[in-house]
């Protein structure tokens, strides 16, 4: 995938809402879409123009809004700004509002999902469908999340003093050279406060009872060649969802940048079931 596919594109915008009393930045993906506009909630360490690859192909017939999460990115970051999961959902429910989307489809990856998951469960009637790709299902009695804290702070540093794409591809070692370039640039941006207290987050908030709580179709797609949601665990969350499903696709956790063509299938098949 060259650097020119990686770029926001022709048809997107970036702006800033002030949304639960703070500013976000996000990127706006044809915003002139009819239909349920898409919100794409990326990771812990995923800026949102480290989405776009994904964003522009969702967005050739509906609306793709990407949002910088709080402490990243161009979204406001200082000290003592709040990090939980709640705090992150109320975030992407003050886009919702902001912005006046209309029962959105709401997809979160990783860190993503679980903001995802906990906004469906605190504002039924708010979102219409959820995606949930590879959400850390870490929490009090559970096994802990099986990437540790000092790996994220390892390529913050590293990318934070410059690090080559030849320096880093140990680290994403099936990405292109335009995507570690485009990490690299966009990774320093990520506040090590934010990585911190929310990579804790992951062990000390429990997602799980929120799942019954989740009234719309749901899709979870989990990386089969990754150690964040076994096969045993995706039944499990299936069995707790009233209306959810499950896939496996073949892929590490970063799931669309291994495997790009399944994801969006699964997505896809999911959205046009109507």
């Amino acid at each position: 995938m060259g650097a020119a596919h990686l770029a926001p594109g022709p048809h997107c915008r970036g702006a800033h809402c002030l949304a639960n009393g703070i500013r976000l930045h996000y990127l706006d993906f044809n915003p002139d879409a009819a239909g349920a506009p898409i919100l794409l909630l990326p990771g812990i360490t995923s800026p949102a123009a480290t989405w776009a690859f994904v964003a522009q192909p969702l967005a050739a017939t509906r609306r793709v809004i990407v949002p910088d999460l709080r402490g990243r990115g161009l979204s406001e970051s200082r000290a003592g700004l709040g990090y939980a999961l709640e705090d992150y959902a109320q975030d992407a429910l003050g886009l919702v509002d902001g912005l006046g989307l209309r029962q959105p489809v709401i997809l979160g990856h990783s860190m993503g999902a679980r903001i995802a998951i906990r906004l469906a469960a605190r504002s039924p009637g708010v979102v219409s469908r959820l995606i949930l790709a590879d959400p850390p299902l870490s929490g009090p009695g559970r096994a802990p999340y099986p990437t540790p804290l000092s790996s994220y702070l390892a390529a913050h540093e590293a990318a934070s003093r410059g690090a080559t794409v030849e320096a880093f591809r140990p680290l994403t070692p099936g990405w292109s050279d335009a995507q570690i370039a485009l990490r690299l640039e966009w990774l320093p941006t990520c506040s090590v406060e934010a990585i911190t207290r929310s990579h804790a987050g992951f062990h000390e908030e429990d997602i799980f009872p929120d799942l019954p709580l989740l009234d719309v179709p749901t899709l979870l797609v989990f990386a089969l060649r990754a150690k964040v949601v076994s096969a045993d665990a995706a039944s499990e969350m299936v069995r707790r969802m009233p209306n959810g499903r499950a896939i496996g696709i073949d892929a590490g956790h970063m799931i669309p940048w291994d495997n790009l063509d399944d994801f969006l299938t699964a997505i896809t098949a999911f959205l046009d079931q109507g």
